[in-house]
């Protein structure tokens, strides 16, 4: 439960801090995890290494953003509520009003030459990162299944059917994630079970009520991290509601890397696409509430939420699914490059970051080669 001491930050610090965090966490969940220790573990000790690092484990158990809801966690662990949704408005506030402002300008009907070449060249690397987000996956996933008897094969089983899936239906991922869950959890307690959240394909109508429903599918559904954003995201907003081009999908995704805090503020500028300020904006409250509920609502009961039996089940099999799901989304989009010059980048973007250096300076570098190809050529 919440501790308020004298020794705990005031609301105002927590507005200040956690905005810093939000201005500066460039790099994703890494970036955010090591300066939230520095932050309350090791130089103001408002938490203990151990509650920290008990943390960053149930977060990563939780469906959503898995820095983001420990962002939020640390702020109520101090001040409750109200701490939360300062902390959380606080980290989340800079990133969405720079790829708000980036969309504006990226997304408009008739950008300039150089944006579109920009756009070009830093989407030319997202199929590499995408690729680079599922490799580091991989390894906890796959020793988490070693640990059980006989699960290995399910592993495989699981990570191929969300390859399958993203690349030939991807319109059924969040079924096929839910359905590996389900399997495991029936598996693990001997008879048939449903995981109570399924969240399939649902009519809804208008760009409002659209917009709402891909932003809640991303909020609760993005387990194993920002990337699974990608194959829950790519199918409606590209072929459903034909919101923006394959192509300004990358763009979109390498706006939610480039700028600071969560890496799913991507669906803002899917949000901004579709509908302008007011899109985005929806998109940014829908995807993030679900993050918040979780960590105010279950934040006493992170410790039994560990120890769940289900709750690990379920991420035996939808883990292995999203791995598979995130591998498959990194060859759908690379088959939407257009152009030759995109391909070199697209290596040089993977060697990079293989190599395990910034993933954001070589999307921006990749981004500067997109601007000399448009302002020496006539197309991009």
């Amino acid at each position: 439960m919440p501790i308020e001491s004298s020794s705990s930050p005031s609301l105002s610090r927590i507005a200040r801090d956690w905005f810093t965090l939000g201005l500066t966490g460039f790099g994703g969940p890494p970036t955010h995890i090591a300066l939230l220790r520095k932050l309350c573990v090791e130089k103001n000790h408002w938490m203990a290494r151990e509650e920290f690092e008990d943390a960053i484990a149930t977060t990563n158990l939780l469906p959503g953003p898995a820095s983001t809801q420990l962002a939020i966690y640390c702020a109520w662990r101090q001040r409750g509520f109200a701490g939360a949704l300062i902390g959380a408005v606080g980290f989340i506030l800079p990133g969405l009003v720079m790829i708000i402002g980036l969309s504006a300008l990226f997304f408009s009907s008739s950008p300039p030459h150089w944006v579109v070449g920009a756009a070009a060249g830093a989407g030319a690397g997202v199929p590499a990162i995408a690729l680079f987000a599922a490799s580091q996956l991989a390894p906890t996933s796959w020793r988490r299944a070693a640990v059980a008897a006989n699960t290995k094969w399910r592993w495989l089983i699981y990570v191929a059917a969300g390859a399958a899936t993203s690349v030939a239906l991807p319109q059924y991922v969040v079924l096929t994630m839910v359905a590996c869950g389900a399997v495991e959890i029936s598996i693990g307690s001997g008879a048939q079970a449903a995981f109570p959240l399924v969240m399939g394909k649902v009519a809804v109508t208008g760009a409002i009520g659209s917009i709402a429903w891909v932003a809640l599918k991303v909020g609760a559904l993005s387990y194993g991290g920002g990337f699974v954003i990608i194959p829950l995201m790519q199918h409606d907003v590209v072929s459903t509601y034909h919101w923006m081009s394959s192509a300004q999908f990358l763009n979109a995704v390498a706006l939610g890397q480039i700028t600071p805090g969560p890496v799913v503020q991507t669906v803002s500028a899917v949000g901004y696409a579709a509908r302008g300020l007011t899109g985005a904006l929806l998109a940014a409250v829908v995807a993030f509430t679900p993050s918040f509920l979780f960590v105010v609502l279950g934040g006493r009961h992170f410790q039994s939420i560990r120890s769940n039996d289900k709750v690990t089940g379920f991420l035996r099999g939808a883990g292995p699914c999203v791995i598979g799901a995130i591998f498959g989304s990194a060859i759908s989009l690379e088959s939407q490059l257009a152009h030759w010059w995109q391909i070199p980048v697209l290596l040089a973007v993977g060697a990079w970051v293989f190599s395990k250096r910034n993933a954001v300076v070589a999307l921006l570098a990749g981004g500067g080669v997109g601007v000399i190809v448009a302002l020496t050529h006539t197309a991009v």
